[in-house]
């Protein structure tokens, strides 16, 4: 891999996000154009950019890297990333636009009419939305590396001063120009190469055996529910991942402030049924870079596993077509660093702009100050603490450490957000003990995991995929604790749910269809 084509290429990835960025500036004046938009994306425009953003260094990097290393089993990654949009087009995209909010806690706060609620889950969306940011910074670090040869640290540097200068300048306006770019930008990244692999490998007279490592004595390796790799109980390990995946998703921060962005419910179910298409498509790829990888890199399965998109095009054709390919894979890389990280920096700006900083400076400066500067400096906050701890993921894999990010979000915002659209005699006591719960629960089994992982047994595979766990206990909770507490039911339920699962063509306020 040549590593002057490859930093041109991220140079180039750096500039366009930056001029992108300030196109969106030109246009982005209020508040409302800072937080969602001025709610007016189109469903096609949205779909690209929540596809932009969703596909993390996870998606383009740490994909790969499990199927490489563990097998058939890994796939299920790839499935549950789509299918969790599913569960969101059923469950949540309608009704969650209906209720106007601006953010998570916006809605929580609205629903259940209680500032502890909002307090708790504006401590979620910075959670969550931090552990989903340390495998970016990660990624980035490492892509820098492979190419370079430089520190990690200057990767992660890198991302994070781009992310803070185009949510800062134009937030979800710019943003949205960004991801929709970055996400086509990445799909090509990672398809072209595989499709040149495939003619070249066709021309070939003596084409390496590609397939020789799904037989003999690593044929375990492409079996489902294997035991390669010392992994204990892979069925109850399989299960549990796809219950954080599916389910997950709906809890993530920075993917439900984009459907705020919509124009009106109907046009968040199209964004979402598109979403669908774009993440089928890109997921075809990384499987495929994970089976030429056991032929053409087995040296990875040992080493840098996460580093086999990278280094595969330049272990094929050494030379300039591989440079040329090494160079575009290391593009693609990094915008998949940059978008992702664009989106979890505007969720957790907005949390910690209406939480924590606005009113303070309402109060230092008595009112004479601009919303939006309080919005940029939320901005810087919200990628220096990640940015300080990135390192915190120590051994773990980036797939493995979103997953984890999963599991949080599939316990905590999936149980609130499906129950409090769908279950009128939902209690605000029940809402804040979900969230307390289930969030403890698996924010523990996420410390462990990046403190000290237990190995084996059954012990590793609860704290290794504790969603199947922690995910039923906080619907239980809420539950039970609802049913104990019908006095704590909100005044306004009845009308809350009239808002949410109203078309947008009746007025609410009127009882009559609008002209």
């Amino acid at each position: 891999m040549s590593s002057a084509m490859s930093l041109t290429a991220i140079a180039l990835v750096i500039v366009a996000t930056i001029g992108i960025g300030l196109f969106g500036l030109r246009i982005s004046r209020t508040t409302s154009d800072f937080y969602v938009a001025s709610r007016a994306v189109t469903p096609r425009w949205n779909a690209s950019a929540i596809s932009g953003e969703y596909l993390s260094a996870a998606s383009f990097l740490g994909v790969a890297g499990l199927v490489i290393v563990n097998g058939a089993d890994m796939l299920w990654f790839s499935v549950g990333y789509t299918v969790g949009y599913l569960m969101l087009l059923v469950l949540i995209a309608a009704p969650l636009r209906r209720s106007g909010a601006y953010t998570l806690p916006d809605f929580a706060e609205t629903r259940f009419e209680s500032a502890v609620v909002r307090r708790i889950c504006s401590a979620l969306v910075a959670g969550i939305g931090t552990l989903y940011l340390l495998p970016q910074l990660r990624g980035a670090g490492l892509t820098v590396q492979t190419v370079t040869g430089a520190p990690p640290a200057v990767g992660a540097a890198l991302v994070a001063i781009i992310v803070v200068i185009n949510v800062a300048a134009g937030g979800m306006r710019s943003i949205t120009f960004v991801q929709a770019f970055q996400y086509w930008l990445k799909l090509t990244a990672l398809a072209a190469p595989i499709f040149v692999i495939l003619i070249a490998w066709r021309s070939m007279d003596h084409p390496v055996g590609v397939l020789d490592s799904l037989h003999g004595a690593g044929s375990e390796w492409a079996e489902p529910l294997s035991r390669e790799g010392g992994r204990d109980h892979p069925l109850y390990a399989t299960y549990s991942l796809l219950l954080a995946l599916c389910f997950g998703t709906m809890g993530l921060p920075h993917v439900l402030v984009r459907f705020y962005t919509n124009p009106d419910g109907r046009a968040a179910r199209r964004t979402t049924v598109v979403v669908l298409a774009l993440l089928g498509a890109f997921y075809l790829f990384p499987p495929v870079y994970a089976v030429l990888g056991r032929s053409f890199a087995p040296d990875l399965l040992t080493s840098a596993a996460d580093t086999v998109v990278l280094e595969l095009p330049g272990r094929i054709f050494p030379g300039t077509v591989g440079d040329l390919l090494g160079a575009l894979v290391a593009a693609g890389a990094f915008a998949a660093f940059l978008s992702t990280s664009s989106g979890l920096t505007v969720a957790i700006a907005g949390v910690i702009d209406q939480d924590l900083l606005r009113n303070r400076l309402h109060r230092l400066t008595g009112g004479d100050y601009l919303a939006v500067n309080s919005f940029r400096i939320a901005a810087a906050l919200a990628i220096a603490v990640p940015y300080l701890a990135w390192n915190l993921t120590g051994s773990l894999s980036l797939a493995d450490t979103v997953g984890l990010a999963f599991a949080v979000a599939a316990s905590t915002f999936c149980p609130l957000l499906v129950l409090g659209i769908w279950w009128r005699r939902m209690s605000t006591v029940g809402a804040a003990a979900g969230l307390l719960v289930g969030g403890i629960a698996a924010i523990t089994a996420v410390l462990v995991n990046v403190i000290d992982p237990p190995h084996g047994g059954w012990a590793g595979a609860l704290i290794g995929q504790p969603a199947a766990w922690t995910m039923p206990l906080a619907f239980l909770t809420v539950i039970v604790v609802s049913k104990l507490t019908p006095h704590k039911i909100p005044a306004g339920t009845a009308r809350s749910m009239v808002r949410l699962h109203t078309p947008e063509a009746v007025d609410v306020d009127r009882g009559f269809s609008r002209p």
